[in-house]
């Protein structure tokens, strides 16, 4: 039995990821900040439910160290995160820091404390949560960009150091999963000087809303880089991702660009 450890497991496509490789007779170990969000999970067959801030590495050392000693992991699934919308000058730089740490640094840590056990057993799997986002850009989303762009950079040179030790390196990019995602998962700020453009932007998200994946569908593309045998490194995740990822290399950065930035301004 095969087992697979997923940060931010308590709702959305973490949770998503959590019930669909118990179902298909997985070993679960889902860790989130707050284990009481997984009291769903906990009950399933199973599952381990842990408690993980990707925020503290000396908790991160502490529960991957006691995960190793408890037993295999086949599969680390880096799914925690959230989204910071805003233009940079209306930032703190507390809510930066906190962006970067979470989506970027936690993932590099996380993975950084398995990598010994997979590189000594010759075989492990890393999968990140990057986004459409990694791939592509939309106006007053610089930081979140920022940590989403640097994971697939990041996934990409990794390959190559892990591949050689038969460790693979994937990444899922999502389009927009209906969740509460924009309710739960995102810190904003504001300024008068961007009102136009963050008023058209929210109102382009709610149409993009109605373009969105369920988790349970994301989750699947999660099961099938996972096991797929391919060494294969992006998996572009959702209809409206892969449209857009399309016309991206169709049209040539500038190009899409251009058209992109005609909608928000």
């Amino acid at each position: 039995m095969k087992t697979i450890f997923i940060t931010g497991a308590s709702t959305g496509l973490g949770k998503a990821t959590a019930q669909l490789f118990q179902n298909k007779g997985w070993k679960v170990i889902a860790t989130m900040r707050n284990p009481e969000a997984g009291a769903e999970l906990s009950v399933l067959e199973n599952v381990t439910v842990l408690p993980l801030d990707v925020t503290n590495p000396e908790q991160i050392k502490s529960t991957v160290n006691q995960v190793l000693e408890a037993g295999d992991i086949d599969v680390v699934f880096n799914n925690a995160g959230y989204g910071l919308l805003g233009p940079v000058e209306a930032l703190t730089d507390e809510q930066i820091v906190r962006q970067l740490d979470t989506n970027l640094l936690g993932v590099i840590r996380v993975t950084q404390a398995f990598i010994p056990y997979f590189r000594e057993k010759k075989n492990g799997m890393f999968i990140s949560t990057t986004s459409i986002g990694g791939l592509i850009a939309f106006p007053l989303n610089s930081i979140y960009h920022a940590t989403k762009w640097a994971l697939e950079g990041w996934s990409e040179s990794l390959a190559f150091e892990l591949n050689q030790f038969g460790v693979d390196v994937k990444t899922v990019s999502p389009g927009g999963i209906k969740t509460d995602f924009v309710s739960r998962s995102l810190d904003s700020a504001t300024s008068p000087a961007y009102e136009e453009m963050t008023n058209s932007l929210f109102s382009k998200m709610e149409g993009m809303m109605q373009a969105a994946s369920s988790p349970e569908q994301i989750a699947e593309v999660v099961y099938e880089a996972a096991t797929d045998g391919k060494q294969k490194l992006r998996y572009v995740a959702g209809e409206d991702a892969i449209a857009l990822y399309a016309q991206r290399l169709e049209l040539g950065d500038e190009a899409f660009r251009d058209q992109l930035g005609k909608q928000f301004i």
